[in-house]
């Protein structure tokens, strides 16, 4: 079994996308500029903007994190939006969710500039994605491929089941496992699935994200089968200095005597995110100069 160290990719790629940015600077004096928007101090958006600004500087990259109360209203992040919008030292807007309850999503995200959306959120890149042109993809499903090419899989004709139809991870990463270049013949599983096993027996590759524990088990997976483990799961642990421990959605113990490469949590998916997010804000960066 080979265990599928998103670390080791995230900080290869992380090289290659600072030497971008280094040369970009170079050749045409411009850096890379990422706008993070964060709205309210819940505590988890708070460490994942933190660990973006980070990655951001150690890539050359200009960061440029906006913190606005838990009471701004929806009309003044939309204002802030469009403002950076019409900002070319900006080349990326990422806004960071959840938002305040008071506050639509949908608005938001929808103000971006499809051209700025490095997160790949805003419909005009969904649609596109859809239909196969030139877009910025999701940060998650992007960094899933990229770990699936890492495990030594060649999806062309092989069987991928997704279990999770989210916006974010599950829907996006089903549509760019069954695009051309990709070529693998997808099946979408979810809470309306009556046997999600029958369909993971017989498929090559497995990428489970429901934000459940234990929702993928050995006895589910066909040996040799490829799975990425995209959830992460508080799950109490009294020996632990913190008082738990992270857990994906796949039972790694069981899963990882028949799979043939699994990607551990913490350590798998999450680091690429944020690498994808650092790739697309440089091709940002490259496009507004073409």
């Amino acid at each position: 079994m080979k265990l599928i160290d998103g670390k080791q990719l995230a900080a290869s790629l992380r090289a290659e996308i600072a030497k971008g940015v280094a040369d970009l600077k170079s050749e045409k004096g411009v850096a890379p500029g990422l706008a993070v928007i964060l709205a309210g101090d819940n505590p988890a958006s708070v460490s994942y903007v933190t660990a973006k600004e980070k990655a951001c500087k150690e890539a050359g990259m200009v960061s440029r994190e906006i913190r606005l109360p838990e009471t701004v209203s929806e009309a003044e992040i939309v204002a802030l939006v469009r403002e950076l919008n019409g900002d070319d030292a900006i080349h990326g807007i990422l806004v960071q969710l959840p938002l305040p309850r008071h506050i639509s999503d949908k608005a938001v995200i929808d103000a971006i500039a499809p051209e700025k959306d490095v997160d790949g959120f805003t419909p005009v890149n969904v649609g596109k994605m859809l239909i196969g042109e030139r877009c910025f993809l999701p940060c998650t499903p992007h960094g899933i491929l990229k770990l699936i090419e890492f495990s030594g899989m060649d999806l062309k004709g092989k069987h991928a089941v997704v279990i999770g139809r989210s916006n974010i991870v599950g829907k996006p990463v089903a549509v760019l496992l069954s695009r051309k270049e990709t070529n693998a013949t997808v099946t979408l599983c979810h809470t309306g699935t009556p046997d999600v096993a029958k369909f993971t027996r017989e498929a090559d590759v497995v990428v489970v994200a429901t934000g459940r524990p234990g929702t993928l088990t050995g006895d589910m997976l066909k040996p040799g089968a490829v799975v990425i483990d995209v959830g992460v799961n508080r799950i109490p642990d009294e020996t632990r200095p913190k008082g738990f421990r992270l857990a994906g959605d796949a039972d790694f113990e069981s899963c990882s005597k028949v799979a043939g490469a699994i990607t551990p949590v913490p350590g798998g998916v999450g680091p690429m995110t944020i690498t994808m997010l650092l790739w697309n804000t440089l091709e940002s960066a490259r496009r507004a100069l073409a």
